[in-house]
């Protein structure tokens, strides 16, 4: 199974605050829905609810240390552990966030998908820093400006160096 994870973040590695994404870009919504439908996403409790309910065409596991939640539609599990575990036979599984996921993730992964958003945010929740020779560029794609989506911003593949 290939573990990777797919974040959109602001120039300073911004993801989220008050548990919610700084920006509206349905571009990245549309590569999201591209890149992970018919495979498994791996987020934390806050992420999910943030969303509110589980993204079609895909497994939702979610994690949380609150052993009585659940939530139609998903598979709730303790720990990144037991969330890579019951993965093991997808081809491909995303670690979708929120921060802390992330940071528990990072030195796990061997791909991340990223939207890169050429603006800054007020945020209170970031992505790991990836950007420090472990990880290699290998595909971009520069995102179209328009009415819809008002912030420049690319799509980006790294992979982790062998």
């Amino acid at each position: 199974m290939l573990l990777s994870m797919i974040v959109a973040h602001d120039i300073n590695r911004g993801i989220g605050k008050d548990n919610k994404m700084p920006w509206h870009l349905p571009a990245d919504f549309k590569y999201l829905k591209e890149v992970t439908t018919g495979h498994a996403l791996i987020m934390g409790r806050s992420t999910f609810e943030s969303i509110g309910k589980p993204l079609p065409k895909r497994r939702n596991i979610v994690i949380t240390s609150q052993p009585d939640w659940s939530f139609e539609g998903t598979e709730v599990v303790q720990s990144l552990d037991e969330a890579v575990e019951r993965c093991k036979d997808e081809e491909e599984a995303f670690i979708f966030g929120g921060s802390s996921v992330y940071e528990q993730a990072i030195d796990r992964v061997e791909k991340i998908y990223v939207t890169e958003i050429e603006a800054e945010f007020d945020a209170d929740r970031y992505f790991p820093d990836y950007k420090n020779g472990e990880w290699k560029l290998t595909w971009e794609k520069s995102g179209t400006v328009d009415e819809k989506n008002k912030y420049p911003h690319t799509f980006k593949q790294y992979e982790r160096e062998k």
